[in-house]
């Protein structure tokens, strides 16, 4: 099984590395980009009997700082 998890800044806080790609993304010429949030993709390859819950604990405890990021897992 493998598993993908988005970590994103929540909703609020500040985000300087968005900030400076749609700034780039302006000076390039593509002016239509009000917001940009970036974020990362972790994919796991899992051992068998390895649960949604553990991938959750992993993000809990070391994947994603849950103070200021969210996070969704998807399984496949």
């Amino acid at each position: 099984m493998k598993a993908r998890v988005h970590v994103m800044l929540k909703d609020g806080v500040l985000d300087p590395q968005g900030e400076a790609v749609r700034h780039a993304l302006g000076g390039l010429g593509f002016g239509g980009v009000e917001k940009v949030r970036q974020g990362k993709v972790i994919e796991l390859d899992l051992a068998d009997g390895t649960t949604e819950d553990n991938v959750r604990e992993m993000c809990e405890k070391l994947l994603a700082n849950t103070v200021v990021e969210s996070y969704s897992i998807e399984t496949f």
